[in-house]
């Protein structure tokens, strides 16, 4: 266990890398799939287009969805975007930050997956067969067929066992065709996605520099100070099943002194120390509240001095008006008439 406490710990602590190696893993998962995946084109006009696009799009967008799922901070913002204003205001910047750092690691996967397609050149073969340009490519002196009779013959051009338009164009020069423009697409596609990242990742901080650096610094604090209040909600819930368990054995104890005669036993050590981790919150209804306060009007950032401490709202105090200390003529002054 204190193995796995470790790996734990430090997954928690190298969270970004973690996330990076999640990200690199799906990418690798996602290329695996594409060349584990039977690719089977119906070899029909009217399915040739819809089948083809959707193994182009429709896993990138289920990886998509997939990278937002494992990353832990999405729930972190979808509860900063959809909390009530209380006493501390929301900054959209912060939570386009937040966003488009999911964003970035959630597409990696997908343009692995398009890329893997593109260049391999099965889909838009499939999907543009019947859009070949059969006056450029083949042979033009068969007119006997009409135009659905024809876009029959060009859409069995990815099934050879079932391809019977030789006479028409030449099954491997199709191909050979569609594989060329797909494969040029993919690498255009990769140009383009390695751009806007160089772009994305290196630019943008150097004309925004302190929007930048104060956007980033209050995204790692709305994730710290989650984890700290997890933390905290954990320890004082140990606390207080401590102390409720040991008052349930105290009072049985009681019971069988007053039955038996015996003496009760004095409480132990750890679970005075207990006590005073549970800060004064030891019912139902006040940690309800307080939970509740916290989601509703969290406390303002604004550290303040502990001589002067300030309500956090939710009991319905009110801070002590601070007087400030008179002068020191004035109260010269004072003392010399009387």
């Amino acid at each position: 266990m204190d193995k796995f406490r470790m790996i734990f710990q430090f997954l928690q602590s190298n969270q970004e890398s973690f996330m990076n190696g999640i990200c690199g893993i799906m990418a690798l998962a996602s290329a695996q799939m594409y060349s584990a995946f039977d690719f089977n084109c119906p070899c029909l006009p009217r399915y040739n287009l819809a089948y083809g696009l959707g193994i182009l799009l429709v896993p990138p967008f289920i990886l998509f969805l997939l990278g937002f799922v494992l990353n832990n901070n999405i729930s972190m913002l979808a509860e900063e975007w959809r909390r009530p204003q209380g006493q501390r205001g929301k900054d959209p910047a912060v939570l386009r930050y937040m966003f488009c750092s999911m964003a970035q690691r959630a597409m990696i996967a997908p343009v692995v997956w398009v890329s893997v397609t593109l260049l391999d050149g099965k889909c838009i073969t499939c999907a543009f067969c019947t859009s070949l340009p059969v006056e450029t490519l083949g042979n033009t002196s068969h007119t006997s067929l009409s135009q659905g009779e024809m876009k029959k013959v060009l859409a069995r051009i990815p099934c050879k066992e079932i391809y019977n338009g030789q006479e028409f164009i030449a099954n491997e020069v199709a191909v050979r065709y569609l594989r060329c423009i797909s494969q040029a697409l993919g690498w255009c596609f990769v140009l383009l996605m390695t751009t806007v990242a160089f772009l994305v990742r290196s630019l943008r901080p150097c004309f925004t520099q302190a929007a930048f650096l104060k956007s980033r610094y209050w995204s790692h604090y709305i994730d710290i100070e989650r984890k700290l209040f997890d933390e905290t909600c954990a320890e004082h819930a140990k606390s207080f099943a401590k102390v409720c368990i040991q008052q349930f054995f105290e009072g049985m104890s009681t019971d069988l002194a007053a039955t038996h005669c015996h003496p009760p036993r004095k409480a132990p050590a750890d679970v005075e120390e207990a006590t005073e981790k549970l800060l004064g919150i030891t019912d139902q209804g006040t940690m309800n509240a307080a939970l509740k306060s916290w989601h509703r009007c969290k406390p303002p950032l604004h550290l303040h001095s502990p001589a002067f401490p300030s309500s956090n709202g939710w009991a319905g105090e009110k801070q002590p008006p601070v007087h400030p200390p008179a002068p020191r003529r004035e109260v010269a002054a004072y003392y010399s008439r009387v």
